[in-house]
């Protein structure tokens, strides 16, 4: 097996179904939460057999950004590295993460933070904070979930 090294700027594949696949890009790492790697998720769904430029796939709108652990999905088989690009989009992404149970409905313990800033608790989200992304460390599969569904596959507090 050959060993897949992962860099800022790297293009992976996601295949969705038996014909379609998605891409994302690793954009960079975040501190504030472990570490783990940032993606941005491009809108549009491709065939198998396409084969776009790197410019034609980060000139797309982005649909999320999520944490995830690349080296993860890739061993697992859920993505293919596809290309580059040093063009990582703008790195002011805003997560909040939420200090209650998963499993309280509407949650008014909300800390918010830019990717590689010190979270800060700001209780009841702002309308701002509400369009921030869920910032745990995402699973593959529900990372891809996602791109099929729209949403996550798990449970987690609402701010409303």
């Amino acid at each position: 097996m050959t060993r897949t090294t992962t860099k800022p700027g790297d293009i992976f594949a996601v295949k969705v179904d038996a014909n379609s696949q998605k891409f994302m890009q690793y954009v960079t790492n975040d501190i504030t939460q472990l570490n783990s790697d940032v993606v941005r998720v491009f809108k549009g769904v491709h065939s198998l057999d396409s084969n776009p430029t790197a410019s034609e796939i980060i000139h797309k709108e982005v649909d999320f950004y999520a944490h995830c652990v690349l080296k993860w999905g890739l061993k697992l088989g859920y993505w293919t590295k596809f290309g580059t690009s040093t063009d990582v989009g703008h790195l002011n992404i805003y997560f909040r993460s939420s200090a209650d149970d998963p499993k309280v409905p509407v949650s008014s313990d909300w800390w918010v933070w830019i990717v590689n800033t010190q979270q800060e608790h700001v209780g009841r989200l702002t309308e701002q904070n509400k369009n921030a992304e869920i910032g745990s460390v995402i699973p593959p599969q529900s990372l891809i979930y996602r791109m099929k569904h729209g949403k996550y596959d798990f449970v987690y507090p609402n701010y409303e």
